[in-house]
This record gives structure tokens, sequence and C-alpha cells, in this order.
């Protein structure tokens, strides 16, 4: 793994270290957001960094209490007892949790390891300076930029120069099986490793787990990897190819216009069967209305042969002759055109529903 040293991008380090020149060259207060994968925030005070935070490191309140030192209920006691303040250095110290030197190295090394995962990961950009000063868990004593930087960065190099070098948030290492006496013999680090490699925890999920640093977990990984106590899973293979079924030639023949669609000859032969089994003789169609006495077939007014024909009156003296109301009497009927003044449209409604219909059932 060649390019992990480049795993940031000359831009992206070259973009960071500038901005953050720029904020200790005019002492600035504030803090400067980084955009990227973690990415992370840096808190500055008089153009000394003191505090980092980032997604990519456990902080010092993980720390704490994922190595032990401290557990939930005595944390949330101290966060009570301080009114809801987010460091509560101060009820550690009162209650013996931690010394105060204590408490100055877990946030140094806390500050130090998010600033590597910052480095080990990429830069998108860097926001404008924030002058917004909420630093959490801050060193009293703040540390340059560039030296902060170029710790990250040989700590990065160290990891690359390893026999099996790993990123923090990429590798998903798996445990080997070990024999009992040497898995005895290990140091409780690697244990822990050990313990928390899985095939899905990355360095970065071990060390949130563990409470041990980013920095540590990733070259504990790498070491245990080069010592064949860890190894990557394969790469899952690609997805078998789906196998499409062709339809036969005849499916897709296409039937002579008004023709009925055919029937499955399998299908065919068992309601044949099953039919005949029955013996039910098949109903008789409907007879077929004759026309109205005196009415004969007019001309079809929907050539498209979407409405049934107008029957016309034959003319006689004798023919039938249906009441009807002055044009415009209901508000309903309307004229025709002079040709067929014999015939209304609300006679023709009338008369089409007195035509059979199979639904009518008369």
């Amino acid at each position: 793994m060649s390019g992990i040293r480049d795993s940031l991008g000359r831009v992206g380090y070259d973009l960071l270290s500038r901005a953050l020149s720029e904020c200790q060259g005019t002492r600035a207060t504030g803090k400067l957001r980084v955009s990227g994968k973690p990415g992370g925030v840096f808190h500055l005070r008089d153009g000394c960094v003191v505090a980092v935070e980032s997604p990519g490191a456990p902080g010092p309140e993980a720390r704490l209490l994922r190595s032990g030192r401290i557990s939930g209920e005595q944390w949330a006691e101290l966060l009570r007892e301080a009114g809801g303040t987010r460091w509560p250095e101060a009820g550690l110290i009162a209650h013996g949790y931690a010394g105060a030197a204590q408490l100055r190295v877990v946030c140094m090394m806390a500050m130090q390891d998010a600033a590597f995962a910052v480095v080990a990961g990429d830069v998108e950009a860097c926001d404008p300076l924030d002058a917004a000063f909420e630093p959490y868990a801050p060193v009293a004593l703040g540390e340059a930029p560039t030296r902060l930087l170029q710790d990250a960065a040989r700590k990065l190099a160290a990891v690359a120069a390893l026999p099996q070098p790993v990123r923090p948030d990429r590798e998903r290492p798996v445990p080997v099986p070990v024999p009992d006496e040497i898995r005895e013999q290990l140091p409780p680090p690697h244990k822990e490793l050990l313990a928390h490699a899985d095939g899905r925890r990355t360095a970065r999920d071990i060390a949130f787990a563990t409470g041990l640093g980013a920095y540590t977990a990733t070259v504990g990984v790498a070491r245990m990897l080069g010592e064949g106590l860890l190894e990557l899973p394969e790469e899952p293979e690609s997805a078998a190819p789906v196998t499409v079924r062709e339809l036969p030639t005849g499916a897709l023949r296409q039937r002579p216009s008004g023709a009925p669609p055919a029937m499955d000859p399998t299908v065919f032969s068992a309601l044949s069967s099953a039919v005949g089994s029955r013996e039910t003789p098949a109903p008789e169609p409907p007879p077929t209305p004759g026309p109205l006495p005196g009415l004969v077939p007019g001309p079809d007014p929907d050539p498209g042969g979407i409405a049934p024909s107008l029957p016309r009156r034959e003319p006689g003296a004798n023919a039938p002759s249906l009441p009807r109301r002055e044009p415009g009497a209901s508000g309903i009927t309307e004229t025709l055109a002079p040709e067929r003044t014999g015939a209304s449209w609300k006679g023709f409604f009338r008369l089409r529903h007195r035509i059979w219909t199979p639904d009518s059932g008369t």
C-alpha cells in the first residue's frame, strides 16, 4: 500500500497547512472547520491550537469511559454536579478519578490523535475562521499549528513504513486462529484488538470501542497483520449474472386482425375435459331483437361504430308518433339538423332504453 502517504493528497495538506499558518500569523482566536472525511474542527487561541475535535478519533471523554477509568454512572453524576459543564475537570480531580497532570496528558493526546485522523483522511475545504470559541477539554498551553501538522505527518509516514500498512477508516481485519499459549503471551492492547477485530470494524472503530487512540489502533492493526495474527478478508466476488430465459419464436407471432387470442393446448384440453365431465348443456344465445314495428334503420350517425345506429321513423299515416315538446321547452331538448327534425336527442335516449340488451333480461 504505497499510496497511503498520499491518502490526504498534497492539495488538501497544503490547504490545511496554509489556513493554519494564516491563523498563527494573525494570532487569531476562534475555530477553523475542516470539511472532508472525517474532517474536524481546530480551536485556536492567540494563534495556537488548544483543542482538535474529529469524528475520526475518540476524545478525552471516550478515552476515560472506554478505558474503564470512570464508569458511566460516575460521569453522569459529575455532569449533574457541574451543572451541565461539557468537561467536568474540577469534579474529576475533586473525586479522585484523575489527577490534574493526568488530565492534561489525556487532553494533549486526544488533540494530537484528532489531528492525525484529519491528516490521514481527505481534506476538501477549510471554512473561514469562526470567532466563536467553545473548545471541549482544551489544553492549558496551546501548540503551534505547524508543529502539530508535522507531528501528524510523521505518524502517517510511520504507518506507511510498516510491512502491512492500513488506513484508520478503510480496512476491516479479522482474527486468525491462534493457540491459547500464544494468545496469553500477547500484550493487553493486542488482546483487545483481537477481541474487537471481527471483520466489521476498522481501526477507528476499534479505537472508539477500546478507548485507544486512532493512531495506536492503526499501528497495532498494521503490526498484527504483519505478524500473522490478523488478516484482511478477501474481496467479495461479483454477483453472478442473471439468466434470462428467451421466449419461443412462436409466442411472438402476430395474430391476424380480428382473430381471437390463441389458447395454450394444455389449458384447452384441461378445460375441455372439465366441461365434458360435468355434462352441462351450453346456454343458448339470447334471441336477437327485431326492429320495432313501423321503424326502419336510418343512416348511421356514428361511422366509427362506437354508438348504435339511430332508427328513423318510416313516413306514413299509420306510423305511431311519439309525443314531443317544443324545442327548448324543458331546457334540455336540442333542435337537430333541418333534415332530421322528426327526432330529438331526448327521444333517441328514450328509444335506446327500450331496445333489448343482454344485461336487461327482458
